[in-house]
Order: structure tokens, then sequence, then C-alpha cells
């Protein structure tokens, strides 16, 4: 945040200037013999999550930048990693729903739920049929529809979970509908509403690409934060896109987010027709390669934390609009998350198509994007109880000195889904891969003379030790089970005298 008293304190321990990155390319040593795994399995502990205030993450002071701006952090110098998941239209539930939603995501360790504020028509109705503003007037907004706003934050609160509040989305701008005085306007208004309320991020923009409307974006913005100075902002940008294309310098973008969308490899590369030119041509050879989109932001100066705000949903069409297409899957959500963390990633926002529209029976069988599941089968899908173990693997480790290293790979890192991504500290390794195929890594980077080596399982969290070795020279791991896209896990090399717990075990 740029408003003054919003850096860490001095004395937390943040870790590796930028300047340490990228390395230069590792030098090629002679391989060593492959190592495998022991058939002991360490199932991940059983975690009881937080509720009400008395633990809410607030309790260690409100969500700042850390010293590095890389990672987001309270004031007391306790790390907070983003597992967001997508709420937008939570509103149409019941207040009784609403509470059974919170309570489903807090046992699945979300901390955050990303809330469209004021959705996409100005005619939208909440559960009760209330609007946003009477008569679609900006200046004249709906108490009713408000209080029932104010009762979501609350309830998110008693869960121990922040709302990332879009303020309004993109097509209400883009329209007209919202003009640059009444951004203004609304900006102070909104702002000054839930400035007081512990639990509160905001998003500016909405699956929009600014420059369509910058002047308006520009000035909600910067209403909101001269109304609330002490909570975070970002913008929520079109698919493809980050907020550092159009605001990484704005005073009030306090992080980047950005959404690499729901089209797979082969959607993206067919859209590069001759006749895209512009901003958008370059958003497309990424393809699902989120991991890309870190690193374009990693870049940028002053350094800020980014994160993916909305990757392929569980559940949905790939490519979104086609519902003949195959449906994204548990497996494509892992590899998403752990992609971009291990890129550098502040967090990561998990999403279902069936809990993101909040599909209700009321909405007939198919709802949007062609999901047939109700939004109360959804929340148990596979990938919602999944991702919680990238959490707490990052955070089971050292947090603040992570940085994305590549050069500790031996080779090809391998093609699109086959691609390996390593991220360390000082003083510990992790190495994902999605497909299971064996790989080769340079050692000598971490402390000590002997590495303790595991084997993480992202679909479950549980461990296989794979005993210790030598840090030094190359070595090739070979991963459990046969190569198999889905079959993905984590490589964790710790410094033996560190004596580290489990991985994945947060004290």
């Amino acid at each position: 945040m740029s408003d003054a008293g919003t850096q860490a304190p001095t004395n937390v321990a943040t870790g590796v200037s930028r300047r340490r990155v990228l390395a230069a390319s590792a030098a090629v040593g002679v391989a060593a013999g492959t190592l495998h795994a022991t058939k002991a399995v360490a199932a991940a502990p059983e975690r009881k999550p937080d509720h009400g205030s008395g633990t809410a993450p607030w309790k260690n002071g409100r969500l700042i930048v850390s010293d590095n701006g890389r990672f987001l952090q309270h004031q007391n110098g306790k790390p907070f990693f983003w597992l967001g998941d997508t709420a937008w239209l939570l509103h149409k539930l019941s207040k009784d729903d609403i509470g059974k939603y919170f309570a489903d995501r807090r046992r699945k360790s979300f901390n955050v739920a990303q809330l469209q504020v004021v959705p996409a028509s100005l005619d939208y109705k909440n559960h009760d049929g209330e609007t946003p503003f009477v008569q679609h007037q900006i200046r004249q907004p709906n108490p009713a529809y408000w209080s029932y706003v104010d009762y979501i934050v609350d309830q998110a609160a008693q869960h121990g979970i922040y709302m990332a509040m879009d303020t309004v989305w993109g097509s209400i701008v883009t329209s007209g509908q919202l003009t640059g005085d009444d951004a203004a306007w609304y900006g102070d208004w909104i702002g000054k509403r839930y400035k007081d309320k512990p639990n509160i991020v905001w998003l500016n923009g909405g699956d929009t690409k600014a420059d369509q409307a910058l002047p308006v974006w520009l000035t909600l913005g910067a209403a909101i934060r001269k109304a609330d100075p002490n909570h975070l902002i970002t913008f929520h940008p079109f698919g493809r896109y980050s907020s550092s294309t159009w605001f990484h310098d704005a005073d009030w973008l306090d992080f980047n987010m950005f959404q690499s969308g729901h089209r797979t490899y082969q959607q993206s590369f067919d859209a590069a027709t001759p006749e895209v030119t512009g901003v958008e041509l370059p958003t497309l050879w990424k393809g699902e390669g989120n991991w890309k989109d870190v690193i374009e932001d990693y870049k940028l100066y002053p350094p800020k934390p980014t994160l993916d705000g909305e990757p392929s949903y569980e559940g949905i069409p790939q490519g979104l609009h086609d519902p003949t297409q195959p449906l994204w899957n548990d497996d494509d959500v892992r590899r998403y998350a752990y992609w971009s963390v291990f890129a550098g990633a502040c967090g990561h926002t998990y999403g279902n198509g069936a809990v993101m529209s909040m599909h209700l029976p009321s909405d007939g069988p198919t709802g949007a994007y062609g999901v047939t599941k109700y939004w109360d089968e959804a929340i148990h899908d596979p990938g919602a109880g999944q991702v919680q173990h990238l959490q707490q693997l990052m955070l089971s480790r050292p947090y603040f000195q992570r940085i994305y290293d590549p050069t500790v790979v031996i080779g090809d890192p391998g093609f699109q889904h086959d691609h390996l991504i390593t991220t360390r500290g000082d003083d510990f390794l992790f190495a994902y891969i999605y497909t299971g195929r064996s790989f080769s890594l340079q050692l000598g980077k971490l402390s000590g003379d002997v590495l303790k080596a595991w084997w993480y399982r992202p679909k479950d969290g549980s461990c296989r030790p794979l005993g210790h070795l030598k840090n030094s020279g190359v070595r090739r791991f070979d991963p459990p089970g046969r190569p198999a896209p889905g079959n993905d896990w984590v490589l964790v090399l710790d410094d033996a005298a560190q004596e580290f717990a489990r991985p994945g075990e947060v004290s």
C-alpha cells in the first residue's frame, strides 16, 4: 500500500532481495543415480480451522505488503498466503445458505472470497429481490440491497475470511452507466461504508480491459484509496491480462492480479490470427502457462505482489463458452495453482463454475456456461479441498525468502503440461511436476552438506520420505507412480540441519 505506515516492520526477516530472483544458468554436472521414494506415506495431519473473531487472522494486524514487495503479510509479520474462492454471485443465496457456504470454505482453509458487489447488470436482483441502486441511479444506493452485502461481509468475518470486494463489474463502466463523476462519488461512498470492517480487500475493475474506460477506473481507484487508506486494493482484469498492463505505477494499486483465463493452449494459439493486433496479441502466447504471467509481473519496478485471480474454473468447459468441450477438473486446478505460486505468486484464487455463479434450482437444470451441478453439490468438488495443501506447503517453510529459480533444472524443463517448475529459499527447495516424469536437478544451491528429501502429493497433502543425500552434483529424481497427466508431485529438499517438520505441517 502506498500510504504512510504500510510497510512491514523492519525487524521482520523478509529474506532475499529481488536481485536474486534470477541467477546465472546452472553449470551442467554429471548425473547421479535416480532417487526413488520409499513406500512409507505420511498422511496430511488433520487441521482444525479457526472460526470466529477470537482467532480471526486480522488479530495479527491488517494486511500489508512485505518489505521485498513480493508477498502479503500481517502487520505483526505473520505471512498471509491468499487462498481465494470465487463467489461472484453469493448474494443469490439465502442467509442460511450464506452461512453454510462460509462454513464449508473455512473448513477447506480458504481465507478470501471474491464477490461481485455490483454484478454485470444494474437489474441484478439478490435473494430478496433487491437491486443495487434505486432506478439505476448510482448515487441512490438501495438500502435493502446493501444491508444484504453487509450481512455477507459480517458472515465472512465470523468465519475468519476476507471479502475481496469487486466494487462494480466492468460492463457497468464500459456501457457508460458509471461515469467518471459518479465513480468519484461511488468510490468515496463504498470506501467509507466498509473502511472499518477488518476483512476487506478491494478489487477495482471486473473482467475488463481498463483502456476501454481508463479515466473511470483511475478515478474509482483513487476515490476508494482516499476513503479507505487501510485496506489493500488491486484490479481484476479481462482474461489473459494483468492489472499491471495499465496500473502498475498507480498509487492506489497495492498488488497485481491477473486472469489467466479459461482457454487451453490450442484455443489460445488458434485465437492469434492476423487480425489480432495491439496489446491483445502478446496475451495469447502464454496459453495455460500462468507461471509466465507471474514472471512478466516480476520484471516490473517497483516490485509488487501478484497472483492469478481467475484461472480455469473446475467444472466449466475448456474455453468457457462451448458446453460440448471437456470440463476443467481438479488435476487442472492443481496445475494452475502450483505453477503460479512456484513462479512467485503471493497466493492463488480457486474457482468452480457452479459456485462462482451460485447455480440454484430456480435457475433451471443448466446454468451459466453449461454447468449442471447446483452450488451446494459443487462446493464438494475435489479441487476445492485440494488447494489447501498448497497453502500448507508454502507456510511450512521459511516464507519470505522464497524465489523462483529455474537455474537448478538440468536439461529441458519440459513443454506445456510437462513443464517442471522450481522455487527455493536458502535452505529448502520445491520442484513441481504435473505429469510425474523424472527430472534432474543441480544440487549445491541450498545451505548444508546433507539434504533431507520428500515427495509431497498435491492431491491429498501426504508425504513420502526419500531419505538423505549429499548436497552436491546432479541428481535424478523419479516421482512415485507412472508418468501421466495428473500424477503430480512436489519434490521437497531441505537442509537436514534445519530439522524442518514434514512438508505441509504448519505450527
